[in-house]
């Protein structure tokens, strides 16, 4: 699969449907935790103050229903599910027969045997998780990968201190690393040297830098040229044999111009580099390994160096289980070469997406959301402009009016949410009580960095369009001071409808120095056709 892709759908459907097998590099997914909480996506401007705007982005509850049982009967019943996956399942039936916890593990064993088959066989898999369900998590992908295919049960301190009543602070996420065969992609990855370390060992320095000493003998005597003397030092006086490392020799010089040397005359060259200290007469020579030489410390399965995202960053979108681009940095650059392709499946805003397209790697995204979807298409029109729409498809969004139509009888919040996403829109949910009218906003700067935010305030209507429409989102911009607002609906404008937006009149831009209508009337066919910029003169 050479094109990267966003899908809008159940991601069960969508493996089944369009991801081939062994056609995937790395799968990372960040599932819902069966943590009973509702989340909500909260967005925030781009200095970090929090908006108004909160929308319901999924909510994190299961229960043992109809749907759940045909999830079972088809993972004991599916020709890719292992004996010892069935085994597990029913197991784990007998254990908590029928319960919430079982559904939700029915749903993720569904998706992890599809997620095998859609591996490459050096393909990894990281499941991020929490405590909630980790261990039968570790269950089941046992069941799925088998036993010997873990890799590691990695630690990530997600947060620094949290309180609880009478027990330990939870402050930690887990990640379930899986292989799905003998030979996995594996690029190992180190981290800076403590100072307490560095003081302790890297106490020399010279004008090449810091460095430690180490042997340039080996345990046991040679009879041939390793055994004898160099420099007048000879290492059998003291039951040792010199020993030039050779990975230091590969990386100061071509292979040619030391591979057929004898032992002195490789020390020779080391010699001429500085790489040999000379300690006072009688003592054996050591080799100066340098700082600058050494890779770091191995990471190692307890990651307490990534920070979550905090309430100032950058990255922060406001999404709930937001993940820190340098977490999937991390996990995609072990994982992966430049070029493979990486899956999410459960991609939420997108920072897999994120993190695969910035490290040079393909990619495919899945969410059951409309509002999932557009989050990751601002996020990546952001980053690296209006052109990334040529790089990547989205498949299952409407492409004509009559999708359209279809998506809003089938739920007409997603709907909402997909319109005003092609005119870059953030979505708006009301409070209890509060007036109703705004369905979403746009903010734009006229004025120059110091000038203030504005905005425009956009309607979206998927049912018949009322005479009052067009008039009560007026008195919505009068009420909320806003410069203009926008009107979009399925049904075409009738004339009255129209000169009720006529005549509102224009807005001035001072920074665009232009009109535009501060009322503007568009049709689902007009978007799908193009015609998205509200701020187009």
């Amino acid at each position: 699969m050479a094109e990267n892709a966003l899908y809008y759908g159940d991601n069960l459907e969508i493996l089944r449907r369009y991801v081939k097998d062994e056609s995937v590099d790395l799968v990372y997914l960040d599932p819902p935790f069966n943590s009973n909480v509702d989340y909500n996506v909260l967005f925030a401007e781009r200095d970090g103050t929090e908006a108004a705007s909160q929308i319901k982005a999924f909510k994190d509850t299961w229960h043992w229903t109809l749907e759940s049982q045909r999830a079972y009967e088809d993972i004991l019943s599916s020709d890719i599910a292992s004996h010892r996956l069935k085994q597990c399942v029913l197991g784990i039936y007998n254990m908590l027969p029928k319960s919430d916890m079982l559904a939700y593990l029915c749903m993720m064993a569904q998706r992890l045997m599809h997620l095998k088959r859609v591996m490459k066989p050096q393909a990894s898999l990281y499941l991020h998780c929490d405590p909630t369900a980790s261990h039968y998590l570790k269950v089941i992908l046992d069941g799925v990968f088998g036993p010997e295919r873990f890799l590691n049960e990695i630690i990530w301190k997600r947060t620094s201190a949290h309180s609880s009543a009478r027990r330990f602070g939870p402050v930690h996420d887990v990640l379930l690393f899986y292989c799905k065969g003998d030979q996995h992609t594996w690029k190992p990855l180190f981290q800076d040297y403590d100072e307490q370390y560095l003081e302790e060992f890297y106490r020399h320095s010279d004008k090449l830098g810091r460095y430690r000493l180490s042997d340039l003998t080996g345990a046991g005597t040679r009879h041939g040229d390793s055994g004898q003397a160099w420099r007048g030092v000879n290492p059998t006086d003291a039951g040792r044999h010199w020993a030039a490392p050779l990975e230091l020799l590969a990386a100061l010089f071509p292979k040619q111009d030391f591979e057929n040397l004898s032992s002195q005359e490789k020390l020779d060259l080391l010699d001429k580099k500085g790489r040999v200290y000379w300690p006072p007469k009688g003592k054996v020579p050591q080799l100066k390994r340098y700082l600058d030489d050494m890779p770091g410390v191995p990471l190692q399965d307890v990651w307490n160096d990534i920070q979550p995202i905090g309430a100032q960053a950058r990255e922060r979108l406001g999404y709930p289980t937001q993940k820190p681009e340098a977490l999937l940095e991390r996990i995609i650059s072990a994982s992966s070469n430049p070029g493979d392709v990486v899956l999410d499946p459960f991609c939420g805003c997108g920072t897999t997406i994120a993190a695969a397209q910035k490290l040079g790697r393909k990619w495919i995204g899945i969410d059951i959301t409309h509002l999932a979807i557009t989050l990751i298409k601002k996020r990546l029109r952001d980053t690296y402009g209006d052109d990334i729409v040529q790089r990547y498809k989205v498949v299952g969004e409407p492409t004509d009016v009559a999708g359209a139509v279809e998506l809003a009888r089938q739920d007409r919040f997603q709907f909402q949410y997909w319109a005003l996403g092609l005119v870059n829109a953030r979505p708006y949910e009301q409070k209890k009580g509060a007036d109703q009218g705004i369905d979403g906003r746009l903010y734009f700067h006229d004025e120059g960095e110091s000038g203030k935010t504005k905005q425009i305030i956009l309607s979206v209507k998927s049912g018949k369009l009322k005479a009052t429409d067009v008039r009560d989102l007026r008195a919505v911009i009068d009420r909320e001071k806003a410069e203009m607002g926008v009107l979009i609906a399925l049904e075409e404008y009738s004339q009255p409808m129209r000169a009720e937006a006529a005549s509102a009149g224009f807005y001035r831009s001072p920074g665009y120095n232009a009109s535009y209508p501060r009322m503007q009337l568009l049709t689902i066919q007009d978007l799908i056709d193009g015609k998205t910029d509200v701020l187009t003169a």
